[in-house]
């Protein structure tokens, strides 16, 4: 029994093994700094920070940790002279902010060869207010398959206006739509190929699949959402996970983790565990004034 049990692991071992050696990173990661392994302290590539609130409350939000802690970045552009890609915003709603079209504008007009990014919940997408944006790229978070459950992660009634922002960007193939989804074991572990399956059926290119970091002052409200912490660590679960959606869509993982996890053999990567637990996340990169 024992020898078949084994058999069975290193078979699934190599099938995990295959998989990620056939990855892409995502193609908001293309640029980071994490995808180069020679440099010991990466940082993310730029952003433009518009504000830190949001219409969201996310068990697992790493922004509201931040604001609880006061270590939330201030409005205005993170990053340096001739960066390749920019991001709004990696903290907050960004469309809540009145601003979003006129730092598109202008961060289209001061950085004419960097790929910009949309970073938002979508629930404040509208086909008006689509239509004067400019982006190359949007992401937009889900992470339920349904109303209820999408209202139980994000404490907001708003599954519906998600759905129909992934349904805008998805239909304009000027940009690369993505849905930006968080591994969440025990909580949302089997919505995540029915997430694909969606929104491949609304024309979205891409899911941008990462695990779950924990931070302390989230752990609470994640245990009481049913979260299974162990499984949130292994890098076992997330690609199984990964090569269930994959049957619907191009699914990729975080590029950072992913270069590290090329790296090891077929049974390093079937055991290994990504321990995800920090206090409060922290821009390494300096406020420059544009």
């Amino acid at each position: 029994m024992g020898i078949e049990v084994e058999r069975l692991e290193n078979k699934e071992a190599r099938e995990l093994k295959k998989f990620v050696d056939e990855l892409i990173a995502p193609t908001h990661c293309q640029f980071c700094q994490g995808l180069d392994l020679s440099i010991d302290n990466p940082v993310h590539h730029p952003s433009y920070e518009l504000t830190p609130a949001c219409n969201h409350d996310c068990i697992f939000c790493y922004s509201n940790v931040a604001v609880k802690l006061g270590k939330a970045p201030k409005p205005g552009y993170y990053g340096w002279e001739s960066p390749k890609a920019i991001t709004i915003s990696q903290y907050g709603e960004p469309l809540l902010s009145p601003r979003i079209v006129e730092v598109n504008k202008m961060l289209r007009k001061r950085f004419p060869e960097a790929r910009l990014d949309l970073q938002t919940n979508g629930s404040l997408l509208t086909e008006e207010l689509w239509q004067k944006l400019d982006f190359d790229l949007v992401m937009i978070s889900l992470d339920a398959a349904s109303r209820e459950k999408h209202k139980m992660i994000t404490n907001a009634d708003t599954f519906d206006k998600v759905v129909n922002a992934l349904k805008i960007v998805g239909s304009d193939k000027s940009v690369r739509s993505i849905v930006r989804t968080i591994f969440m074991p025990g909580i949302n572990d089997d919505d995540i190929p029915k997430i694909a399956e969606l929104v491949a059926s609304l024309g979205v290119d891409e899911m941008m699949l990462q695990p779950l970091t924990i931070h302390k002052l989230n752990e609470e409200r994640l245990k009481r959402a049913g979260l299974d912490f162990e499984r949130a660590e292994s890098v076992r679960e997330l690609l199984k996970v990964a090569m269930e959606a994959k049957k619907y869509i191009d699914v990729r993982i975080s590029g950072c983790l992913l270069v590290q996890l090329k790296r090891m053999d077929a049974l390093t990567l079937y055991n290994v565990y990504k321990v995800s637990r920090e206090v409060a996340p922290l821009v390494k990169r300096e406020r420059k004034e544009v």
